[in-house]
């Protein structure tokens, strides 16, 4: 099986959760699949050398284009894509992450994560929404087979695109399982000047849905005497913004904005933590609540769909938009031992029904039924 992956997309440490999905699921489709030949298009920025990270034998194609350019990478999703993938003779090309090309000679399938240009056009401008809503639209029904990452963001897409749900299949993402090695937790906790305070993590991306300066504002809600040390780790969320939203606050000295961290630190960060909280105002899945649950870290977290069906009745739900509320399940979180225990226990059981080995197999059954 011969097999084009549409990775324009991706920047190393830059692309969040779409990031995680192909790093996680292409060693296991390749442990699955013997028959399975993977060629990879990638851009500038991400190099040749990510092939090697993603698994053996897995051969790279770098595209004269740069991810940061607009127009650049909107030609690649449009042309260049399907040009090299014909090139190199690809049986079919899984676009991994909302956009892809709407012809070639073979058969294609998306992953369209989520629909939140349509979700939350107010965070778009204008050019910008009408650019995604028309690449996405043509990607998606030119498409043999689409993979929606939940249930209810196959709902949006039917709603959004006015797609068949016959063309739509449901596949999970998984979970990345923690170490066999304890973090360095000491470390992490002299590094932030945690003293003897609990600390609530956030574990996202700087971008306008994630809904960061809610959580700063919730923070500033919370007491003094009982208020615990925020902590973001995350693509840009050291960019300054986020600072200058906790100085005028007035929490700066509640608050530790860590940017970017390693795999390593951020399994320090959810062994530190006393509860993880997402307060996203959309989302196609939530990887941090299921990671966070498998490491038995209570989950307070957005009452949205997305995150109401992988997180079920093991996490407290809060309107994002009001901080007032976030505060009180933070409240909740860390001053209840009973309901914190009850989280931890559910939550580890619930984060065991999702798995990257099922993606793959998933995956491929897609696949396997786009070539048929």
């Amino acid at each position: 099986m011969r097999v084009g992956l549409d990775l324009l997309y991706l920047n190393p440490g830059e692309s969040g959760g779409r990031e995680s999905y192909a790093r996680e699921l292409i060693p296991e489709m390749l442990a699955r699949e013997p028959t399975l030949e993977l060629t990879v298009f990638v851009n500038r920025e991400a190099g040749l050398e990510l092939a090697a990270e993603l698994g053996r034998g897995v051969r790279a194609v770098r595209l004269p284009i740069s991810e940061r350019s607009r127009p650049q990478w909107a030609l690649g999703e449009l042309a260049l894509v399907a040009l090299a993938a014909r090139r190199a003779r690809v049986e079919l090309l899984h676009s991994m992450a909302n956009f892809a090309p709407p012809w070639g000679p073979f058969k294609r399938v998306l992953t369209l994560h989520d629909m939140q240009y349509k979700a939350l056009p107010e965070l778009m401008s204008w050019p910008m929404r009408a650019g995604t809503g028309a690449m996405i639209a043509l990607g998606a029904r030119n498409a043999s087979r689409i993979i929606a990452v939940s249930a209810s963001g196959g709902e949006e897409i039917v709603a959004g695109l006015g797609i068949a749900r016959e063309r739509i299949e449901v596949v999970p993402n998984g979970v990345r399982l923690p170490p066999s090695s304890p973090p360095p937790v000491g470390e992490l906790r002299a590094e932030l000047d945690v003293g003897g305070r609990s600390v609530v993590l956030a574990v996202a991306s700087n971008l306008p849905h994630k809904n960061l300066p809610s959580l700063i504002e919730a923070i500033r809600l919370i007491e003094p005497h009982e208020r615990p040390l925020l902590v973001i780790a995350g693509h840009e969320t050291d960019d300054g913004s986020l600072s200058e939203r906790a100085i005028a606050a007035g929490v700066r000295d509640d608050v530790r904005l860590l940017g970017r961290r390693s795999t390593v630190e951020l399994e320090a960060l959810y062994a530190l933590a006393g509860c993880l909280v997402l307060p996203s105002l959309h989302e196609g899945f939530g990887l941090p609540v299921l990671e966070a649950m498998l490491r038995s870290l209570p989950v307070a977290c957005s009452d949205i769909p997305a995150l109401r069906e992988v997180g079920g009745s093991a996490a407290v739900y809060f309107d994002p938009r009001d901080p007032r509320q976030i505060a009180t399940s933070i409240r909740e979180l860390l001053g209840s031992p009973e309901l914190s225990e009850r989280l931890r226990r559910e939550g580890h059981a619930r984060a065991g029904l999702f798995s990257w080995g099922a993606a793959a197999e998933g995956t491929l059954g897609v696949y396997r039924r786009a070539l048929a």
